[in-house]
């Protein structure tokens, strides 16, 4: 059972919990993101068994007529076993979603495996454009390059800081150097594509920085943020607009997920001391 003070950032541990919570979210003009818990699996029939719950909540997704859609992590459906087997699964998930007309992400996990979650999804995206899109972080020094490799592939691209701790040989230490490097890869999203950019931040100066530029180059783009970060604001730029969207993970699999929140943000870890102390 989800601890309670954990349910602000996880969207229950079941399939109907989870769109549950999508209606709910849909019902403030907020559209989401779901994400089954797992990752690092190094046994096949686990990611196997992942990759048909996905299956078979894109069905659930399409016989409930919510605003929802799914991301996958690679190392869930099978990178840590092979990037054949990744790839396989990858593209057999989104076959299903281009059948029933819905969308799936992929996360980026840590530096190690870009080149393989790009490659997938470049070959993919080709096969089933824009019913797939790929996250990408400007916390690491090739990124700007992998933006400019697929800026013409029909996908959408989700630009996040990046949250991984990697070496300062391949990523920006300084933060003040990701915030540049994240305006500047924004940048050029936004200046040469037309629609499919999605800018994964909190940071109102980052929002603000997207709503200017997309209203300069007329590029579509949506907002996406987590489930239990600044959900106020979320349904504030919805009600502005905005194309938001929440990323809502859920499953049995929540606790480590949990502590990561926690710890990424003081405001978080200062909630969850209220709310063990019942304040």
């Amino acid at each position: 059972m989800i601890l309670p003070i954990a349910r602000r950032f996880v969207a229950g541990e079941t399939v109907p919990e989870a769109l549950e919570h999508a209606r709910a979210c849909n019902e403030d003009g907020v559209s989401v993101i779901l994400n089954l818990l797992g990752e690092h699996y190094d046994d096949p029939a686990a990611a196997r068994a992942d990759v048909d719950a996905y299956l078979a909540l894109l069905d659930d997704i399409a016989d409930s007529g919510l605003g929802a859609c799914i991301s996958v992590k690679p190392s869930q459906i099978g990178l840590d076993i092979s990037a054949d087997l990744f790839e396989e699964h990858y593209r057999e998930i989104v076959a299903r979603a281009h059948e029933l007309d819905a969308f799936v992400w992929c996360d980026m996990e840590d530096a190690d495996t870009t080149d393989a979650t790009l490659d997938a999804f470049e070959s993919i995206a080709e096969t089933y454009p824009w019913s797939v899109g790929q996250c990408l972080q400007s916390n690491l020094k090739r990124t700007h390059d992998d933006l400019d490799r697929l800026v013409d592939v029909p996908g959408k691209i989700r630009l996040v800081k990046g949250a991984y701790d990697e070496p300062d040989a391949i990523a920006y230490a300084n933060k003040s150097r990701v915030n540049e490097a994240f305006r500047e890869d924004l940048a050029f999203l936004f200046e040469r594509r037309d629609r499919g950019v999605a800018v994964g931040s909190h940071d109102p100066a980052m929002i603000s920085l997207a709503d200017r530029l997309a209203r300069e180059h007329g590029t579509g783009y949506e907002i996406q943020m987590l489930m239990g970060v600044r959900e106020d604001a979320q349904r504030d730029l919805a009600a502005q607009g905005v194309d938001v969207v929440q990323y809502a993970p859920y499953g049995d699999k929540w606790l480590s997920y949990f502590y990561r929140r926690i710890r990424e943000r003081k405001e978080n870890v200062a909630f969850a001391a209220r709310a063990i102390v019942g304040r």
